[in-house]
């Protein structure tokens, strides 16, 4: 596994309201064959508390989760993605790369391979709100982004110093 992240800092830029905690990205974490790779991130991210998990892929729309973080792990094709909403980044993922996104962060699919799946999972099974930039941004959600509670481990590293528990501190 790369122990190295890649760190976004995305800021609330009026619509969207992203996060005081960067993204976090682990690159070319696992290489495998993408059934066995789905069932390994799967089971990895539920080791660690991190459930409700689905596989699939990223909305062609920007969009973001208000009550809950969110981490996606790429187990086929690749992506051009979107993260921070309209003014954003736009940022290459690959199979065996896992995004963490803070609740809030904008995240949208640009354009993606024909094969290309995640599995996003939530910490403690939360359950997602879906909010579009297109809606009408809610009353306080910045407020609401800043009390979602951190997660009790990193999806990948579980309770270890190293990621997103020394990240978001």
């Amino acid at each position: 596994m790369n122990r190295f992240p890649e760190i976004f800092h995305f800021t609330d830029d009026g619509i969207t309201p992203n996060s005081r905690h960067p993204v976090v990205i682990y690159r070319q974490v696992f290489s495998l064959d993408p059934d066995i790779g789905a069932d390994w991130l799967e089971g990895h991210f539920a080791e660690n508390g991190w459930t409700n998990a689905f596989r699939w892929r990223v909305y062609d729309y920007h969009h973001y989760h208000s009550n809950t973080h969110e981490v996606l792990g790429v187990y086929a094709g690749n992506a051009l993605l979107q993260l921070g909403g309209e003014h954003g980044q736009h940022i290459k993922v690959h199979l065996g790369d896992v995004l963490i996104l803070p609740a809030g962060t904008g995240h949208k699919s640009i354009t993606h391979s024909d094969d290309f799946a995640v599995v996003g999972a939530y910490p403690d099974g939360r359950e997602p709100d879906l909010i579009r930039l297109e809606d009408k941004r809610p009353k306080d959600v910045r407020d609401k982004v800043d009390q979602v509670p951190l997660p009790e481990n990193d999806p990948l590293y579980g309770k270890s110093v190293e990621g997103l528990l020394n990240l978001w501190k």
